[in-house]
């Protein structure tokens, strides 16, 4: 029986060590930390997020430089697929308001406890503890409970991960281990990720409160989504769908009245005496919440606002801020090995028999589902293919 060998057990080694084992081939899943599945289970501490119901057409531009190169990964293993393959776990799944596709557990260990079951019931024999180090004479080398071991393979699919939530096991690590071999790989950055923020002690009172029904802009990218205001900047939906546009220092501003046109607040404002003072017209006239004010005093302190900027300030208020948060804070990071290393079916072409899927690919995504999609739909894809492999070698 053939051998194959899964280094990294997120969602997308597991699936492709589902696929070599469903092939016929004798599949070893190895992971460095202590339990598999660590970043889903985080991600599934809020509601796990599985896919976006849409379909992959319509969901491919959010992938932007990649959505060509995933695309026939994900029309193979779309939103649909994905919601059968939960049930097909035992696990339901509901699509909310916005179109996003939970469990209907929220938590992401039901599901996560069924695919082991599943995993070892077919076969796959999970090792933990297993830390890649690299090659020794074409085999895999790893620093395991017993100390120094390498796994014989007749195939090999990496899931390594990115490089943010270090502890949890995406640590970039694995980098310097395939550079030597002439793979490119471009830099890991930031994905979904929170913004710096120098705030005055006047924003204090705000932190951990929610910036809702507002419109946030930088460059050419908008988002309707909400942010938090913490003590260190802004995180949320409504600043991660912008990273892209933010990492490369693009211009912030928010609409805090996005649902009522500049027009209408003028000619509102018009028929108010001039000696109106602007907090009067936020708070009582507009009822600004608190923490919409606060936002609104704080960026413009410093500023002598004429009472005919007023609007346009409150439909693009700048937002001063100081890069993004630390790397390994964030959901998830762009960079990684780069699809023009890689075979049409994820193989490196620098290293025949060894493939690539997940987040260890440059590609970055949204929050809303489609990461976890991705994560599924390549690794589903490594696997298959390194199944064609080794049966086209036999």
């Amino acid at each position: 029986m053939s051998r194959a060998l899964v280094i990294g057990a997120g969602p997308a080694g597991l699936m492709a060590a589902e696929e070599l084992a469903n092939a016929g081939l004798q599949v070893t899943v190895c992971e460095a930390k202590p339990s598999i599945g660590r970043k889903l289970l985080m991600a599934g501490k809020s509601g796990l997020n599985l896919a976006m119901d849409k379909s992959s057409d319509v969901a491919l531009p959010n992938y932007l430089e990649a959505a060509e190169a995933l695309a026939p990964m994900l029309r193979a293993f779309d939103a649909d697929a994905v919601q059968a393959w939960a049930r097909g776990l035992g696990q339901e799944v509901f699509t909310g308001s916005t179109g996003r596709v939970f469990p209907t557990a929220m938590k992401a260990s039901p599901l996560l406890r069924a695919w082991a079951q599943r995993l070892t019931g077919a076969g796959v024999v999970i090792r933990t503890n297993m830390r890649w180090q690299g090659w020794q004479d074409d085999m895999a080398a790893f620093h395991g409970p017993d100390g120094a071991e390498a796994i014989p393979a007749d195939v090999t699919v990496l899931a390594l991960g990115g490089a943010s939530w270090a502890r949890l096991g995406s640590d970039g690590a694995w980098v310097g281990l395939l550079e030597p071999r002439d793979i490119d790989i471009t830099p890991f950055a930031s994905a979904n990720a929170g913004l710096c923020v120098a705030w005055s002690d006047h924003m204090t009172p705000h932190f951990g409160c929610a910036l809702k029904a507002v419109r946030w802009q930088a460059g050419d990218v908008s988002s309707r989504g909400e942010a938090v205001i913490s003590a260190r900047g802004l995180e949320g939906g409504g600043i991660y769908a912008l990273t892209p546009a933010l990492r490369e220092g693009a211009v912030l501003t928010v609409d805090l009245a996005p649902d009522r046109p500049a027009a209408d607040l003028q000619a509102q404002l018009s028929a108010k005496p001039r000696k109106t003072r602007l907090s009067q017209w936020l708070k009582n006239t507009l009822r600004l919440p608190p923490a919409k004010t606060s936002l609104f005093f704080e960026m413009t302190q410093g500023a002598t606002l004429q009472q005919d900027a007023w609007v346009k300030t409150l439909k693009a208020l700048p937002i001063r801020y100081a890069g993004m948060l630390p790397m390994d804070e964030a959901i998830s990071t762009a960079g990684g090995v780069s699809f023009g290393s890689l075979t049409p079916g994820l193989m490196l072409k620098a290293r025949p028999g060894v493939f690539c899927a997940g987040e260890m690919l440059d590609w970055e995504a949204p929050t809303g589902g489609y990461l976890i999609t991705a994560c599924l739909a390549t690794g589903r894809w490594a696997g298959k293919e390194a199944a064609r492999y080794v049966a086209d070698a036999a």
